[in-house]
């Protein structure tokens, strides 16, 4: 599976030790920026990321700002994306299981490193349910 990360300047510390976490399990990983702390525009680095998220089938992404609300709003604003703000390894799973999130959104400023690399591999690790869900989904567009 294609991982995608990308952040802006507040969540570049994350990003790193997210990146640095998927290398050494060994997972596909395209750093999509940023590359320092240097003021950056959130919706411009969603953008990027959701746009390979969209042409690469079965990949997903990690997209990392200061509250990972920004980051989730820019996302959501195209079609295909069902990025899902999480704050814990329960919320990424019901994200996956029960809405196929294919973005996972995260706040540096909110959760810690640990609980950030619990909720990442729920995420990566819960399949879509299907079934009634299904019908759902299909409906976000």
């Amino acid at each position: 599976m294609q991982i995608f990360i990308a952040s802006d300047h507040a969540g570049f510390g994350l990003k790193a030790s997210l990146r640095a976490y998927l290398l050494d399990l060994g997972l596909d990983v395209q750093d999509l920026g940023v590359d320092c702390k240097e003021s950056v525009d959130y919706p411009d680095f969603a953008n990027v990321l959701c746009q390979q998220v969209l042409k690469c089938q079965g990949s997903k992404g990690i997209l990392i700002c200061g509250s990972g609300i920004g980051m989730s709003i820019a996302a959501n604003r195209l079609c295909g994306i069902r990025a899902a703000l999480c704050t814990d390894s329960l919320m990424a799973k019901l994200a996956r299981a029960h809405n196929d999130s294919n973005v996972l959104c995260l706040g540096q400023r909110i959760i810690g490193e640990a609980v950030a690399f619990d909720i990442v591999e729920a995420f990566l690790n819960t399949p879509f349910e299907n079934g009634r869900h299904q019908i759902r989904v299909q409906k976000l567009g």
